[in-house]
């Protein structure tokens, strides 16, 4: 059961450090470099970006977060180590709020609406539509980088204190 609670934690780690660095680099990169574009050109791109994104890398990554961080709260909790159980609850928690919430919630209902608008032929309704967009996405994004973030340092700790309960 421990070798199945370590793995668990693990890939919690792992996951959740990976969707983190993914948003942080939205937030820091892709929506400025995209801001700084033609704003017909950042939608377009925006819309196909949105689309792609539905693939078999980022999925696992995405879902997994909650599944093995809960997963492993449940089996630490199980082999009589509940400082690392609570720990990787709070990281399934954070994670589930602070970032699956916030994209089922804010960020999708978004990139669904801009996949179906019409880019303006006109730059300054196109540059409207854009930084509309744009500001309250990465807002957003910014919260699932740092609710994702805190869900990996819960999963650190989590780590370190099975660790010290082995010892």
């Amino acid at each position: 059961m421990s070798y199945l609670a370590t793995a668990a934690a693990i890939l919690a780690l792992l996951t959740s450090m990976i969707m983190a660095g993914f948003f942080f680099a939205y937030s820091v990169s892709v929506m400025w470099g995209l801001d700084e574009a033609n704003p017909a050109s950042a939608i377009d791109a925006m819309q196909k970006i949105n689309t792609v994104i539905q693939n078999p890398w980022f999925f696992p990554n995405f879902f997994g977060v909650p599944v093995f961080a809960a997963g492993a709260a449940i089996l630490f909790f199980m082999i009589g180590q509940p400082a690392s159980g609570t720990a990787f609850g709070v990281a399934a928690i954070a994670y589930l709020l602070g970032a699956f919430a916030v994209t089922v919630a804010v960020n999708v209902p978004m990139n669904e609406a801009l996949g179906r608008a019409v880019i303006p032929e006109d730059i300054e309704a196109a540059q409207a539509m854009w930084t509309q967009y744009s500001e309250r996405w990465t807002f957003w994004n910014h919260v699932r980088s740092i609710a994702s973030l805190a869900s990996a340092l819960a999963c650190g700790l989590g780590i370190f204190l099975a660790g010290r309960a082995a010892a």
